[in-house]
């Protein structure tokens, strides 16, 4: 599962890192809860370049009429995503990087409290999130890979989103010819780190830098 994100890397960096050129509308960072229906950072590769620029969080499949037409498709789960009619197309010819600073999950409390924790790369750099995407009209939307947690996410929740190196990020766009199935697999020991943050954020209307900030689990 991965139902929030943060974005705290400038535009700009994000633009170089992935060698990229930017839209000019792309929200400007920090951004410390964003949640699904709103735009996050996108890379796409087509016609030989790559492209930054923003998307609906919440795939729309071609035969939706409005974009609540039906389920809010945020994720797209790795085991059934060649199958399912949402996703079939999208996951063979229209992949792409969500880029993210980090994201928050949740964990089972007592009494079945939802604990939440935020989650980073252990290096600092951004997340590059394996996703696929579809143009709805005139809206660009997305969904996010997801498959069972490795050992980084395991203690926190069954399922991760899938995430990519940068030797990776030129198979998974289409840029380096075919086999982006075999990059669907968890992140490295290490690769993460998560710690426990206040349950301010359970609210999707919470803002704000203290929402990534430690608390005692």
């Amino acid at each position: 599962m991965c139902g929030r994100l943060t974005l705290t890397h400038p535009n700009e960096a994000l633009a170089a890192l992935f060698d990229a050129v930017a839209a000019n509308d792309l929200p400007e960072s920090p951004r410390y809860n964003i949640c699904p229906t709103e735009p996050v950072p996108v890379v796409t590769a087509q016609e030989g370049r790559r492209r930054l620029r923003p998307m609906r969080w919440g795939l729309i499949p071609p035969w939706y009429k409005t974009p609540t037409d039906g389920p809010l498709i945020i994720n797209a789960r790795s085991d059934t995503v060649a199958e399912k009619p949402a996703f079939r197309e999208p996951i063979r010819q229209r992949r792409c990087l969500v880029l993210a600073s980090g994201f928050y999950e949740w964990s089972a409390g007592e009494g079945g409290a939802r604990l939440p924790w935020y989650v980073t790369r252990a290096d600092g750099a951004p997340l590059a999130l394996g996703g696929l995407w579809q143009h709805w009209q005139d809206t660009l939307s997305t969904a996010v890979v997801t498959l069972a947690a490795g050992p980084n996410m395991a203690h926190i929740h069954d399922r991760e989103p899938l995430i990519l190196e940068p030797q990776d990020w030129p198979l998974w766009l289409g840029e380096a010819g075919h086999g982006a199935a075999l990059l669907m697999k968890p992140s490295a020991p290490g690769v993460l780190r998560s710690h426990r943050v206040d349950r301010a954020v359970n609210s999707n209307r919470a803002r704000g830098p203290q929402l990534i900030e430690e608390v005692e689990a």
